[in-house]
């Protein structure tokens, strides 16, 4: 471990800050007392952090080797110490994917959850949550500190060279700590927020502490929501180290394929708690066409396909949709661009190197979808929090977003998480062709769908919407590549170092490097802008079981590298000379 040296003058302005911050929290919302200790125990970790960088003087270059000895006492799975067999690698996926179901139907103690808001209700599928329960907030702390890093590191400020195995360690190491600090991020401002504490907690708690039942009852909430976090953070580390693929997209794959299942097959009544009948069919796209074809007569007339091609829920041009996502995915999956590469010292060795059309695979698409669930959430909260809102210029602000009064609720029959207005509108992931289509064509019959928006202005909302899913995903694409050593330098070296060489040029890195970079900048972009326009041209059309345009990509995507995957696992373990080449490799 790297000896540290420290400026400890850097404490100073570190606890001026922490102070005033105590001070702010004092006078403008009258925390006293126990809240005050409580508040002050949740930020001092980051003022902390914060003295470990700004104090760092070397030996290192980036200040990041501040926190080394922080990062390496985080809880964390250990690698094994040997090959894992192929057998033991499917029990411990099997294994960890059940425990993520145990755990998405073990619910929250002390929560109200009639009168909670599900901030992220649009957004389940892809942080492979469910809402009440320990994985309330599910993959989102982990895919949001992957932003943060990404940004960062794209932006050149860490000063870390991601291809030195020092620098990549430390990289992951604060990545860790991040997802830690994004967990009370994410849970304090939903359990103080929207996550309501049930009533007979606060009362028991009040009698214990007199004036802070609620508080109290709020802090469970958190430490509840951080254990079932960090829970899913560590189950990810051990499928990635003793399982197949990766942890988070599994949950993010079994989630969807949930949804997907039930929204197709479901032969329970839309309304569940009416009897079944032509105005109430089943919910399943399936179920539903075959009820009204042999109950109603109308089902033949234009009314009838109507209801069944177009009606929520589950609609059959849902199904459809479902199903072309799933092809157009697949063949994009499969096809690839093969650079022939041949053997330096080994004369007819020849092979291919090949470069997938969806090179950075899905993960651009998951964070640009988590960008966009942080500033639902974040908007939401300057708008209706009773702290946030009364921030100057941010707070109730409709130019950020607007949310619906208890009377628009009611009248409009929309949720109070739906924004009216402001950015976060015309953010907002549109619901399938009902949900903007339609109302465009017919405004005076879809009005209430439209949220008193104009037609122009709903066509504004999807070009606005379809432009931030595709532009970010081409941003994360760049920064993905860059930060997991898939850039052309980055595989030349690779290349080389297998004793390869693109036949027809020197056997020089950077040679090869610059021939790599006719392609790989080239379908990054691509593969960027097409996992985008996928996700969202899937959000436009509708899925069935209101599973997201973007959790249907990932879905398609994970199960197909899923496979893959594990045929090169049986493949490595039919032959060592393999294991070793992959190994090695």
């Amino acid at each position: 471990m790297t000896e540290i040296h420290r400026n400890k003058g850097a404490a100073i302005p570190v606890i001026f800050v922490f102070a005033i911050i105590l001070v702010i929290f004092y006078y403008f919302d009258h925390y006293t007392g126990l809240k005050l200790a409580i508040a002050g125990i949740l930020v001092a970790p980051v003022f902390y952090i914060a003295y470990l960088l700004l104090s760092y003087t070397g030996p290192k270059k980036s200040r990041l080797y501040g926190l080394e000895n922080l990062t390496a006492k985080l809880p964390a799975i250990k690698k094994p110490s040997g090959h894992v067999e192929f057998k033991y690698k499917m029990l411990w996926t099997v294994l960890i994917v059940l425990l993520y179901f145990v755990l998405t139907n073990v619910y929250i103690y002390g929560l109200n959850t009639k009168d909670t808001i599900d901030v992220f209700a649009s957004f389940r599928a892809i942080f492979a949550g469910a809402s009440g329960s320990l994985m309330d907030l599910g993959i989102g702390p982990i895919v949001t500190a992957s932003i943060v890093m990404q940004l960062f590191a794209g932006a050149k400020i860490f000063n870390l060279d991601l291809t030195n195995a020092e620098d990549k360690a430390i990289y992951q190491g604060v990545q860790k700590l991040l997802v830690i600090i994004m967990i009370f991020v994410e849970a304090i401002p939903q359990a103080f927020g929207f996550l309501v504490p049930d009533a007979s907690l606060v009362s028991n708690l009040n009698a214990a502490a007199p004036g802070y039942g609620e508080f109290l009852a709020q802090s469970i909430i958190v430490l509840q929501l951080f254990f079932g976090s960090y829970l899913v953070f560590l189950m990810d580390e051990v499928v990635s180290k003793y399982g197949i693929g990766s942890g988070i997209s599994l949950f993010i794959a079994a989630g969807v394929s949930q949804q997907l299942f039930t929204g197709t097959f479901n032969w329970v009544p839309s309304t569940i708690t009416a009897p079944l009948s032509v105005s109430n069919p089943p919910a399943g796209a399936i179920p539903k066409a075959i009820y009204l074809f042999l109950n109603s007569p109308a089902s033949l007339t234009n009314t009838g396909m109507e209801q069944i091609l177009f009606a929520q829920p589950n609609p059959m041009i849902a199904l459809v949709g479902t199903l072309l996502i799933f092809f157009i995915v697949a063949y994009f999956q499969s096809s690839k661009i093969e650079l022939p590469i041949s053997h330096e010292r080994v004369r007819g060795a020849r092979g291919r190197y090949p470069l997938q059309l969806l090179y950075a695979s899905n993960i651009p698409v998951i964070l640009a979808t988590a960008l966009l669930a942080n500033i639902s959430m974040w908007t939401l909260l300057f708008w209706s929090s009773p702290v946030l809102s009364k921030i100057p210029i941010l707070g109730h602000n409709k130019l950020l977003g607007g949310y619906p009064s208890a009377t628009q609720v009611t009248a409009l029959g929309i949720s109070n998480t739906t924004p009216t207005s402001g950015l976060a509108y015309y953010l907002y992931t549109p619901n399938g062709l009902s949900d903007w289509l339609f109302p465009i064509l017919e405004p005076k019959v879809s009005q209430n769908v439209l949220l008193g928006h104009t037609p122009i202005e709903e066509v504004i909302h999807v070009i606005v919407f379809m432009a931030f899913l595709v532009g970010f995903s081409i941003l994360f694409a760049k920064f993905w590549i860059e930060t997991t050593n898939m850039g052309a330098g980055a595989v030349a070296r690779q290349i080389r170092s297998s004793g390869m060489q693109i036949p027809g040029f020197r056997r020089d890195p950077r040679v090869m490097e610059k021939v790599l970079s006719k392609y790989i900048p080239a379908i990054t972009i691509f593969s960027g802008a097409i996992v985008g326009l996928l996700a969202g041209g899937a959000d436009l059309i509708g899925t069935v079981g209101d599973t997201s345009g973007t959790g249907l990509l990932l879905a398609v995507g994970i199960v197909i590298q899923f496979y893959e995957a594990m045929g090169r696992e049986q493949l490595m373990e039919m032959h060592p000379m393999i294991r070793q080449f992959f190994i090695g490799g």
